[in-house]
């Protein structure tokens, strides 16, 4: 009872609208004295909320005296009110006023939930291609908004760092360092070419992410994104070449850039 009250509430009923439409379909039909004695409220309340909910057509009122009402049947109840719905949503859509800000922002977002309800609509949303650069944990939680987007035509770029066979064909890269917080994970998502989200995620560190449709920020990763699987497909099929052919140089470029500042491997 409770709940549903609760979501006649939430779709805009007011609470005595709420009560009284429940009791009426509860009892099939009764008069407004009938109802106000069962709900124990002031008749002058009850005839008022009757005839507002007669006028938008959610009540009938039978000829007589006294007047007897009747609540809608639940299927045409709730097809009235998605019409309405439907009706004023688009209305919304069509006619709010739209301006485009001067300049690209940057918003901050903080805490799993709010970075995944972020990026779960964004990839509903994607419509050419998704790019992305996750570790492992945040391959799985991704997996079904990434398979739906693929199933839709979506061009999908991926690869992920800590694990293999997380998707259909991962691309496991090298270990890059972490900088910044503790054990924390990056990922970076990249949508359409023309918005994108860099975060951090772990378990000793809050989940945050800078979210923005800055060409700047958008270009810096997908570049970023290239020269990883370009440097991978390298050394996947020239790496035991550019061993013998460097050595110890090979190895020190190696450690020069893909190490931590301390020198020592990150472990994740």
């Amino acid at each position: 009872m409770d709940q549903l009250l609760h979501h006649l509430r939430h779709l805009g009923f007011t609470e005595m609208e709420s009560k009284i439409m429940v009791e009426l379909a509860r009892q099939g039909s009764a008069s407004g004295y009938e109802v106000a004695k069962r709900l124990g409220v002031s008749r002058s309340n009850v005839y008022a909320t009757l005839q507002r909910l007669e006028q938008r057509g959610f009540l009938r009122c039978s000829p007589g005296e006294p007047a007897k009402y009747s609540v809608l049947k639940p299927e045409e109840m709730t097809r009235m009110i998605s019409d309405q719905m439907r009706t004023s949503l688009d209305y919304v859509q069509s006619s709010m006023p739209k301006s485009e800000p001067e300049k690209p922002v940057f918003y901050n977002i903080e805490g799993d939930k709010n970075v995944f309800e972020n990026l779960s609509r964004e990839l509903a949303e994607a419509q050419h291609e998704i790019v992305v650069d996750v570790w492992r944990e945040e391959a799985e939680l991704l997996r079904n908004d990434l398979q739906q987007a693929e199933a839709r035509g979506v061009r999908l770029l991926w690869s992920c760092d800590g694990g293999e066979g997380m998707l259909d064909q991962p691309v496991p890269l090298p270990g890059l360092p972490l900088y910044g917080t503790g054990n924390g994970r990056k990922f970076s998502l990249v949508v359409d070419r023309r918005w994108c989200m860099l975060g951090m995620r772990g378990e000793s560190c809050a989940t945050q992410a800078v979210v923005t449709e800055h060409p700047v920020m958008t270009g810096l990763l997908l570049n970023h994104f290239a020269q990883e699987l370009v440097l991978y497909e390298l050394e996947q099929d020239m790496g035991e070449e550019l061993e013998s052919r460097y050595g110890h140089r090979y190895e020190d470029l190696s450690a020069r850039y893909w190490s931590s500042p301390s020198g020592e491997d990150d472990k994740n």
